[in-house]
């Protein structure tokens, strides 16, 4: 239970600082490569060594951290240029309705028990994803489908293969904490190559600001990564269960949060999406039960 709270919690506290930049003239590209180098000497810093040596290079999930500190730099870029041309409301749908594809892969690969309620909890997270997210004043243009659809398919991949990887792969908390740091050292490693190739065509301009930002986005950013392996360890629910409460967790957290401390429009969609989203959480949360 800790761990899912925790990682609801430090989500929250994340789109918090994101919603920030804006008003502050924050680099975004800039403070999320800071923020992966942060990442890495904060988990080396919480685990007391750099988890890193030979024995590294021989490690079973090593293809797949190289595969996903990839995909957090492709994805992100995904979301800034979806959120760009197709607006945030659909944006944020798109990414958080990815959380289908993990839990149906948890159900037939790994065969794991379903009941009526909870198959009716996933089928609720579709109306409540779309109805706490509704925002005002979209324009009704025609938008095209395919950045929304490669952002719901790269969201439920990474969550497919964060899954698999901590079943297959990651047995204890010293693996568990070793494989995060190596995602964010890819991550971080490609994004400073893209930054210095910008940089150097002259695109971008290097900023202490930027650095001081992703300082202050790396620290919960590691543990919120950290904490959601060890959430899907815990047992605490059947991963079918976890990633959903999660995602739906997090969306409803940080929408209550925009509420009071933005003052963002408050209508009758968003609240009722927000009560679909609590009845989704306990329907797939204690659907066995």
């Amino acid at each position: 239970m800790f761990y899912l709270i925790a990682t609801i919690l430090l989500n929250v506290l994340i789109s918090v600082l994101f919603k920030l930049f804006p008003k502050y003239k924050i680099d975004t590209l800039q403070a999320i490569v800071a923020n992966y180098c942060v990442c890495v000497v904060t988990g080396c810093i919480a685990i007391g060594h750099i988890p890193f040596s030979g024995a590294t290079l021989r490690a079973d999930w090593l293809p797949w951290g190289l595969l996903m500190g990839c995909a957090f730099i492709a994805i992100f870029n995904m979301l800034a240029y979806s959120t760009r041309v197709d607006g945030i409301t659909t944006t944020i749908i798109a990414s958080k309705l990815s959380l289908v594809i993990p839990v149906v892969f948890s159900l037939i690969v790994y065969k794991e028990h379903t009941t009526i309620a909870k198959i009716i909890g996933v089928l609720l997270a579709f109306p409540a994803v779309y109805l706490t997210t509704r925002v005002e004043g979209d324009n009704h243009k025609p938008q095209s489908l395919l950045w929304p659809v490669l952002i719901f398919i790269g969201g439920g991949f990474l969550d497919t293969v964060t899954n698999y990887v901590q079943l297959r792969f990651l047995a204890t908390a010293e693996a568990e904490a070793a494989y995060t740091i190596f995602v964010f050292a890819v991550a971080a490693f490609v994004g400073i190559v893209v930054v210095a190739t910008l940089f150097i065509l002259r695109r971008i301009k290097l900023q202490w600001k930027n650095l001081i930002a992703g300082i202050c986005l790396g620290v919960p950013n590691y543990f919120s990564i950290y904490f959601f392996i060890r959430a899907l360890n815990s047992k605490f629910l059947e991963s079918s269960a976890s990633i959903p409460v999660l995602n739906i967790g997090i969306l409803a957290a940080s929408a209550l949060t925009a509420i009071v401390l933005f003052r963002e429009h408050v209508n009758v969609k968003r609240i009722i999406g927000m009560a679909l989203s609590v009845i989704a959480i306990l329907l797939i949360a204690f659907g066995n039960k």
